[in-house]
């Protein structure tokens, strides 16, 4: 008993070679992770199966109560059996693996050990299926309790499946008093090493997962410090000012050797070795850096050449790119280089690619902050999501009146008021919408207002063809039309006018409201748009907050232009690039990048 014990634990050596092997593989890790997902299913099954196929073939036969020390064995006699370590690839896979992977790795070594023939290969097939729907719902008990079972409990499962493959040897096997031999000779030290051999396996594994797991949570963790300490700074935007502070955080922190951050055209700050050279607004971006905004994609350099420093005394010689992004355009890039190739180690650039995806997200927040602070003013949020209770009981009251008297417009009224009120939440999560929604929320609102005041104003709208589809900031219109009736028309006035157009300029799109109304006084004009005005309706904000995010969006040529007579009227107009608004120039220039 004691030699057979020895010659198993060389066979389960075999095994547990392989798993520390398996262990270190990216492919094999990942099945551990998504086990549930069918690629990860068919991985283990096959690592699985192997396994036990090989410990079919490296099996110790026995035949007439025989010990045969063979190196393989791949036919067994008919009155003879082997010892090997079958089931515990089987109990190992569905402990890992779940039911699924159990059945399928028993399936396929119960098959593998019936074609091996022998007397007891029957049971050892049935065993092979029984371990794996056992030690698989075991599994996936565990899993769902501790994510992976312990070697202890895997110890265990595997001495519990080699005593229930002994106890079916003894009821399928004939004769009996063979198959109690055969028991006598090969159960102890089966059930012995398997169990043993089992509990190192999932030792290792556990080992290697945990090692990871705590390389994985430092980096993480380093990650999330440099994120925090920089956010402040991308809160900023991506200048001089900020860069400079984000990339002496990002050097002091990560130990490369310098760290750039660029914007499409020029060094933003560099700080480490070269800084004699990469002279942040003096010098120009890199080959290497231009290539990587024009694709997007990450690129890394390991020689000098690579990174194209045109500085010949550079100590910088390998480098990794990472594009910069802001609502899907790049924006600029962040540079780590090293002075020696030896430096940029997987880690680093896994780091990297962490810090460039959270820097990115920190921009698009940083901009998003920015927009949102223009829309915090009372009467900008009533636009965007939330309900105006005046206006809605004017119109409820408005539809209300007209109930008994024309069916057919109350109906039309109470659509127009759900397209309005529908535009209004959809608009409050999009920076840009496009024209014909704009245009339809916009006709909604004049539909209400003139069946409240029927006959009063009297609206035209010139829209350019093929305009439609341009992508505008919400409610930009329909504030500059609800601007003009709520102050450019006295009491008095019979025919208020009020004139919208949408026509393209060149490379820009010009909008323009206009109206017949009472004008605007000249020392009002000056500032209007510029900043908050007292509002006797209002908090007199509209006009200012629409101009901030104009000039917010596209620049300063955005901003809103007055031009106003008394007793003639006011025109409020603006442009915006057309090149940049159009969604088959947005797709092209994606494409061409």
């Amino acid at each position: 008993m004691l030699h057979l014990i020895i010659m198993m634990l060389e066979r389960v050596g075999i095994i547990v070679i392989l798993g520390f092997v398996l262990a270190h593989t990216r492919l094999f890790r990942q099945a551990l992770q998504q086990p549930e997902s069918y690629k990860g299913k068919a991985v283990l099954i096959s690592i699985f199966s192997l396994f036990s196929i090989i410990s079919n073939y490296t099996g110790i036969e026995i035949q007439r109560n025989m010990i045969m020390n063979n190196d393989w064995v791949f036919q067994i006699n008919p009155s003879g059996s082997i010892a090997n370590t079958r089931i515990m690839g089987v109990e190992i896979g569905g402990l890992l693996g779940g039911p699924y992977v159990g059945i399928g790795v028993g399936i396929l070594a119960g098959l593998h050990r019936l074609s091996l023939g022998g007397a007891t290969a029957v049971s050892c097939a049935v065993s092979s299926v029984l371990a794996g729907v056992l030690s698989g719902w075991i599994g996936r008990y565990f899993r769902k309790r501790y994510a992976m079972p312990t070697p202890r409990v895997a110890a265990l499962v595997g001495l519990g499946m080699e005593s229930l493959q002994m106890l079916l040897i003894l009821l399928m096997a004939k004769p009996f008093s063979d198959a109690w031999t055969l028991v006598s000779i090969i159960g102890i030290p089966m059930i012995l090493v398997n169990g043993s051999g089992t509990f190192i396996f999932l030792s290792i594994i556990q080992s290697i997962i945990r090692k990871e797991e705590r390389a994985r949570a430092l980096e993480t963790h380093r990650v999330l410090m440099i994120a925090d300490q920089t956010l402040p700074f991308f809160r900023q935007g991506l200048n001089e000012s900020s860069c400079k502070s984000v990339a002496a955080i990002i050097h002091r922190q990560t130990g490369t050797d310098a760290v750039s951050l660029t914007d499409n055209e020029k060094i933003l700050a560099h700080v480490g070795a070269g800084a004699d050279h990469h002279i942040p607004s003096k010098s120009l971006i890199t080959g290497l850096s231009k290539r990587v905004i024009k694709t997007g994609h990450i690129m890394k350099a390991t020689s000098k050449e690579e990174i194209e420093c045109t500085h010949d005394p550079c100590p910088l010689h390998a480098a990794i790119v990472l594009p910069l992004t802001s609502n899907g355009k790049t924006i600029g890039t962040l540079k780590m280089y090293f002075k020696s190739p030896s430096g940029l180690s997987r880690v680093e650039e896994e780091l990297a690619e962490g810090l460039a995806m959270l820097f990115s997200t920190q921009l698009e927040l940083g901009e998003a902050e920015l927009q949102s602070k223009l829309l915090k003013d009372a009467e900008i949020k009533a636009l965007q999501a939330q309900v105006n209770p005046h206006f809605l009981f004017n119109a409820i009251n408005t539809i209300s009146a007209l109930c008994r008297t024309d069916v057919e417009k109350t109906r039309k009224l109470l659509l127009q008021l759900s397209v309005y009120f529908r535009s209004n939440l959809q608009g409050a999560r999009q920076l840009l919408i496009p024209l014909s929604k704009e245009l339809n929320h916009l006709q909604a609102y004049l539909s209400l207002e003139q069946a409240r005041f029927p006959g009063k104003y009297k609206i035209s709208l010139e829209i350019e063809n093929g305009l439609e589809d341009i992508e505008i900031p919400p409610f930009v219109l329909q504030i500059l039309v609800e601007n003009a009736l709520r102050h450019a028309f006295s009491r008095k006035q019979d025919s208020c006018a009020v004139n919208v157009s949408v026509v393209s300029a060149g490379p820009s799109v010009l909008m323009r409201v206009g109206d017949n109304g009472r004008g605007i006084d000249p020392e009002l004009l000056s500032v209007l748009g510029n900043r908050p005005l007292p509002s006797k309706e209002g908090t007199g904000t509209a006009l200012y907050n629409l101009n901030q995010r104009l000039i917010g969006l596209f620049g300063p040529k955005a901003a809103l232009r007055l031009e106003s007579e008394a007793g003639k009227g006011t025109d409020v107009s603006f442009e915006l690039p057309l090149k940049l608004m159009t969604k088959g120039e947005e797709h092209a220039e994606g494409v061409n990048r």
